[in-house]
């Protein structure tokens, strides 16, 4: 099995990529939803498509692909175990699992506006859709640069 991950590496890593750009686009877009939610009138005609399309990017696209995302990393250690000796790939690993800690939060969040609950603030939404992107280019530095090796 690790001679067939390992031949197939560039591939999985290629999957990974494509997995990480669905997760992270639908990170960056449910808090948008989040603060059009903030704004629209509960009960309304715009709240209602929110909470459908707050239900359908988590469950269609942005659930699936976090696990992709964390299928294919574990393929590849498997693969290529000497990453988890690299100083790198520990600080990158910490902020994947935040990362995947702000996706819980989002879960969390769109289970409660869909029980009629405000949770949060707008401007706390605002910040939030922030906060994957910064995440993602320190990410992408780490894996590119490979600056702890």
């Amino acid at each position: 099995m690790i001679d067939f991950l390992a031949a197939h590496y560039v591939w999985l890593k290629a999957l990974h990529i494509i997995a990480v750009i669905y997760w992270m686009a639908g990170m960056l877009y449910l808090p948008r939803l989040f603060v059009y939610h903030h704004q629209a009138e509960p009960g309304g005609e715009l709240e209602t498509a929110l909470l459908k399309q707050e239900h359908n990017l988590l469950r269609i696209i942005v659930n699936p692909a976090m696990i992709a995302v964390w299928t294919l990393a574990i393929l590849m250690l498997i693969a290529n175990p000497t990453l988890l000796s690299t100083g790198w790939f520990h600080a990158k690993l910490l902020l994947v699992v935040i990362l995947s800690g702000i996706h819980g939060v989002y879960a969390g969040a769109r289970r409660r506006f869909a029980r009629g609950e405000r949770p949060r603030t707008e401007r706390f939404w605002r910040i939030m859709n922030e906060a994957p992107a910064v995440m993602v280019i320190v990410i992408v530095l780490l894996a590119v640069l490979k600056p702890f090796a």
